[in-house]
């Protein structure tokens, strides 16, 4: 197991996998309703077997080289988390995101851990254009956005359904010279 450091307040980014399955549900559990205001993880993942199962589905993308999924730590608790929800090599696309529970808002993280691992997704697996997806209504995810130096390539009007409501996505991009010459 390996660990990256985000910074000098202790904070880590480690890869998140099946055998944590305990671990991610206690921090769903903890986050559920900042969470689930946003991001449909807090109605997957219910119960041990959902979160096994959630965490199974990226150890499979991270075989097949689709996805990636990442925990960020803070004293040694599991406080959010980043991913790419899709990685398409072929193409040089990927869709990042992110998740926080209420003890860890405010401190950077999310900006942080997204920093390693797209510039990892530029350098390392060649990709080319990182996109992120966000709920119109998700003020600090799209500040995250902003933060990273993406730019907002267009609102996607009523395209997702939520919890029985439609909501408007936007979609915020960064392009590799862009990364390469930002960060």
């Amino acid at each position: 197991m390996y660990a990256i450091s985000l910074g000098d307040d202790g904070a880590e980014l480690r890869p998140l996998e099946p055998w944590q399955a305990e671990e991610f549900l206690a921090h769903m559990e903890r986050g559920r309703e900042l969470i689930g205001q946003h991001v449909g993880l807090a109605d997957v993942v219910t119960d041990l077997e959902s979160s096994r199962a959630f965490l199974q589905s990226y150890a499979q993308k991270a075989a097949t080289d689709t996805g990636r999924i990442y925990g960020i730590w803070t004293d040694g608790k599991l406080v959010g988390g980043v991913l790419f929800r899709t990685m398409d090599i072929a193409q040089a696309t990927a869709e990042a995101g992110c998740w926080l529970e209420p003890s860890a808002v405010g401190r950077g993280l999310v900006t942080r851990a997204s920093r390693v691992i797209i510039d990892w997704a530029v350098e390392e697996r060649g990709i080319h254009r990182v996109e992120w997806h966000v709920s119109a209504a998700n003020a600090p995810s799209i500040a995250v956005a902003r933060r990273l130096g993406m730019t907002k390539d267009g609102v996607l009007r009523e395209s997702y359904l939520y919890r029985g409501k439609r909501r408007d996505m936007e979609i915020w991009s960064v392009l590799a010279p862009e990364w390469r010459t930002s960060s």
